[in-house]
């Protein structure tokens, strides 16, 4: 409370304790039947509209995102509500509005840009950071104050359905990536919410809403830093908590992670949102608190400011509890102050709320634009036998359950995927041309047929036939094949649509196979939430003659991958996710020690089928000649320069990356770890040398005590074409004494230490 600005506290001094518990909670005023969040239906509160204004109300949850509604009459609407609350309550304090903004402002006619696995597939932060202010744009035009993204969660079981959520497996790519959202989104004045704080992506078995069963370690060394990077580095105003129960805790419930490191350690003074229905699951799905009252005060204690999407436990249950005195009020007021700063400081106090915009435009140009300039960076080439790119053909066969629909274009948080499912017959209300619209207008001289074959998911075979034949009378196939994204389980990826098995879907992989028989070229192209385990699409008699990875790469994307597959863009994607070789090999990361490889005393396979960091394109690179001092003080930084030069004929671009190993350390330490990487941009035969400034801080980890240290000791460095390739090679001894990462030395694990200078 001590932060709070003498106009916060005055505001507050005046308070009723209905007043006060007004602001923290919000009201979902659109809500229906519609499933958009878990067990909705049942958690929702029956609190009408108008009894949750009349003491002043903390959020209106989801007023554009829930339906498709007009967004010009609903910022009518809106208006006139923020104008009521501040007339017609005591206070006059307006609500704060907040929307997901996953793939863009989710709501009817917004833009749908690629999903988070996309962005770390394109590893460039400097156009994340671009969406995000075009993103944060959209939002404030609308009245719009927060935003539910990014998600921070580190990919480690490509089971788990919330995958296309995440931007990938390596915490330093994921906290690059999501601060320059961060950045992005805030530079307009929209708060940004970090989530899922933390550990939710290593639920047991890829299941939703499962218990957690990380280490202390693992959640300090893997988890908690991209959280970090975004708080000190991005400046992010408010997280969300977890679901997860780690060892046995709710986040939720427990003061360790939203107080104890979020606040005291690392120094964040925003706002903590529950996420939907999180307080009342501590009573419901932990069972850690009696009734709602119980869960309140849990949630309170933990540092949960804010209960979203409704008051089902901070309103009459928790007004109970401190009426009765089992509740110190104390917890509340601590709540209030942070979510009275927080409107201040987004300039709610003062706002008139006057004039609603009259027309509004959420997908222009200049969004499109960043949409594709995203999508084509984010296209992998997994493998190519010389078919692509594919130039000047005269019959082109487009087949596939993906290759003539918008939806599998877009991941599960896309207004599209989210909403519009549940309204059919309503316009997309955005242009998102399919795949097969983009390969009539890429090869308009070419004579192109299209059939389905199979769907996603289903054992027809009915379609095969129309499928093979028009395969054998063309130039070269393309089947477009993978996901679609949808709420528990309505979909084969998204939030709840967790999967046993990494086969592709349905009969998907027996529909390549059979074109394929064909003798026809084909060129399978995945457009999925996850990565798949198609180790079978790499060798053997019946794998593709090309195969191109999309994760749902948005309104764009079908533009963007019918440009690489005519070679007008060459793909510069690179996996961000391991791909896997099972399920049964799950969970996998490249981060592993040397246990958790291969090894001669086990007959299991882990090892992924491409590790993390492949891809191709129509050019060829060569790096040499890493330059590193012999030697850096632990704590210091030191410098790595390499060559690398496009040995091929077309320009391209290279992601230069930069890993490291520790050969020896107190406790065991991860066989590679990213520690740097730049896109590089070269025509045919041009060289540059990249020179990444790296703080050894990059090689901190907890030791034996849990002290954040960089150890002295030697670490091998090499930059390769992935995690798994090291094709210029350098070691570097780290000396001196243990340096022990402090909180105020934090800022250069995280802050720009990804930032190459390039040199021609």
């Amino acid at each position: 409370m001590t932060g709070a600005s003498p106009r916060v506290r005055a505001l507050w001094a005046q308070m009723t304790l209905d007043e006060k518990l007004g602001q923290l909670v919000g009201f979902w005023v659109d809500q229906g039947d519609e499933v958009v969040a878990p067990m909705a239906g049942e958690m929702a509160t029956a609190t009408t509209y108008a009894d949750a204004t009349v003491h002043g109300l903390g959020h209106l949850t989801r007023v554009y995102g829930t339906r498709p509604v007009d967004p010009v009459e609903r910022a009518a609407w809106l208006w006139g509500e923020q104008r009521r609350l501040k007339t017609e309550t005591r206070l006059g304090i307006p609500a704060l509005v907040h929307e997901e903004c996953l793939t863009g402002l989710a709501a009817w006619t917004a833009a749908t840009f690629p999903t988070p696995l996309a962005w770390g597939a394109a590893f460039d932060p400097d156009l994340v950071e671009e969406m995000g202010r075009a993103i944060g744009g959209s939002m404030r035009e609308l009245g719009i104050h927060q935003g539910l993204a990014p998600v921070l969660d580190v990919v480690r079981d490509p089971r788990w359905g919330r995958v296309d959520e995440c931007i990938g497996e390596d915490p330093y790519l994921v906290g690059t990536v999501g601060s320059a959202y961060v950045s992005g989104l805030q530079s307009t004045g929209v708060h940004a919410t970090l989530k899922h704080f933390v550990g939710y992506s290593a639920s047991q078995a890829g299941r939703n809403h499962a218990p957690v069963h990380a280490g202390p370690r693992e959640i300090a060394d893997v988890f908690l830093p991209p959280f970090e990077m975004a708080i000190r580095d991005g400046g992010a105003r408010s997280v969300m908590n977890s679901y997860a129960e780690i060892d046995g805790e709710p986040v939720g419930a427990t003061p360790r992670y939203l107080e104890g490191i979020l606040r005291d350690q690392w120094g964040f003074d925003g706002v903590v949102v529950s996420d939907y229905f999180s307080v009342a699951f501590l009573h419901t799905m932990h069972a850690v608190a009696a009734d709602l009252g119980a869960a309140a005060e849990l949630a309170l204690r933990a540092g949960i400011d804010v209960e979203l999407p409704t008051g089902d436990a901070f309103l009459a249950p928790l007004a109970e509890g401190v009426r009765s005195g089992r509740i110190d009020e104390a917890l509340v007021d601590r709540a209030v102050l942070r979510v009275l700063a927080q409107k201040e400081q987004l300039g709610l106090l003062d706002e008139t709320f006057a004039e609603p915009p009259t027309s509004v435009d959420l997908d222009t140009p200049a969004h499109r634009d960043i949409a594709r300039r995203l999508a084509e960076e984010s296209v992998v080439l997994l493998a190519n036998d010389g078919t692509l790119p594919v130039t000047g053909p005269r019959r082109v066969a487009v087949i596939g359950p993906n290759a003539a629909a918008s939806e599998p274009l877009m991941g599960c948080y896309s207004f599209v995927n989210h909403v519009l499912a549940h309204h059919p017959g309503t316009p997309l209300g955005i242009e998102i041309p399919t795949v097969l619209d983009a390969l009539r207008l890429e090869f308009a001289g070419a004579e192109i047929t299209a059939a389905t074959g199979c769907d996603v998911e289903g054992a027809d075979r009915t379609g095969f036939a129309e499928a093979e034949r028009i395969a054998r009378e063309a130039d070269v196939a393309i089947v477009v094949v993978g996901d679609r994204a949808g709420l528990f389980g309505r979909g084969t990826v998204g939030e709840g649509n967790d999967r046993e098995s990494l086969d592709l879907p349905g009969l998907q992989r027996e529909l390549v196979e059979a074109l394929v028989a064909t003798g026809t070229p084909v060129v399978a192209v995945l457009l999925t939430g996850r990565p798949y385990a198609i180790d079978w699409a790499f060798d053997g008699d019946r794998r593709p003659a090309a195969v191109l990875q999309a994760f749902f790469p948005g309104e764009a994307g079908g533009e963007a991958i019918a440009a690489v597959l005519s070679g007008r863009v060459n793909p510069s994607g690179h996996l961000p996710v391991s791909l896997p070789r099972s399920a049964g090999a799950q969970p996998f990361s490249y981060l592993h020690p040397i246990l958790g490889g291969d090894s001669e005393i086990t007959s299991a396979d882990s090892s992924p089928t491409l590790p993390f960091g492949h891809g191709l394109g129509y050019t060829t690179f060569e790096r040499r000649d890493l330059r590193i001092p012999d030697e850096a003080p632990a704590g210091a930084s030191f410098s790595a320069a390499v060559t690398v030069r496009n040995t091929g004929a077309v320009a391209g671009t290279e992601l230069v990356q930069l890993y490291a190993r520790d050969l020896f350390a107190s406790v065991t330490r991860p066989v590679a770890q990213l520690v740097g990487y730049q896109r590089v941009d070269l025509a045919p035969g041009e060289e540059v040398r990249v020179v990444f400034e790296v703080p050894t801080t990059r090689l901190a980890f907890s030791d034996a005590s849990m002290r954040r240290i960089v150890e002295p000791g030697d670490v091998e460095l090499w930059v390769g074409p992935s995690c798994a390739e090291k094709e210029a090679t350098a070691l570097l001894r780290v000396v001196g004494d243990v340096h022990e990462v402090a909180p105020a030395d934090a800022r250069l694990v995280v802050a720009r230490i990804d930032r190459a200078s390039v040199s021609v």
